[in-house]
């Protein structure tokens, strides 16, 4: 399990994830008001840039279409943020329509610290990268920006299927 920097530790009563548009609107949910909304258990495959592959792993969670679902914009980019200062680009549309979700359960127990806990992004059909732990927030923008790996020289969108590791794959 590999982590830009050391494995931040969160208190679910100070959990905070928020959505931010191109025009400075903020959409917020505490750790309580998350586990309030409707979750679904996906089962995904997951794929790692070190060219590892985890097949069938069960998640709950709830979907970022239903965090979507009261929120305008015009981007076409988002950016997800952690605690501890990760980012990680992607485009909007890899977010929706059921490709994408806000996880805080991992094969039927709660997530672990140490693999994104209290809640991770799950973005399953791109390389795990995209997949920020310990997400806090997205921002949405109308141009791409690179994020942390991205910037180190990872490949800006991250299709496994297409071994999009570095730059230039």
């Amino acid at each position: 399990m590999l982590s830009a920097g050391p494995t931040p530790k969160i208190p679910t009563e100070r959990y905070e994830f928020t959505i931010g548009t191109e025009t400075g609107e903020k959409h917020s949910w505490s750790w309580d008001e998350l586990l309030k909304l409707p979750a679904e258990t996906p089962t995904v495959d997951i794929h790692c840039v070190t060219k590892w592959s985890k097949l069938g792993t069960s998640w709950k969670g709830v979907s970022l279409d239903t965090l979507f679902e009261d929120v305008e914009s015009a981007a076409d980019y988002a950016m997800a943020h952690s605690y501890g200062g990760y980012t990680t680009n992607l485009p909007l549309d890899d977010l929706l329509d059921g490709q994408s979700w806000l996880v805080y359960e991992f094969e039927g127990e709660p997530l672990h610290p140490e693999h994104g806990g209290p809640v991770r992004l799950l973005v399953p059909h791109l390389y795990f990268w995209k997949s920020a732990k310990w997400v806090r927030g997205i921002s949405l923008m109308l141009d791409d920006e690179p994020g942390f790996w991205e910037a180190a020289g990872y490949h800006e969108y991250g299709d496994p299927w297409r071994e999009q590791r570095y730059q230039g794959d």
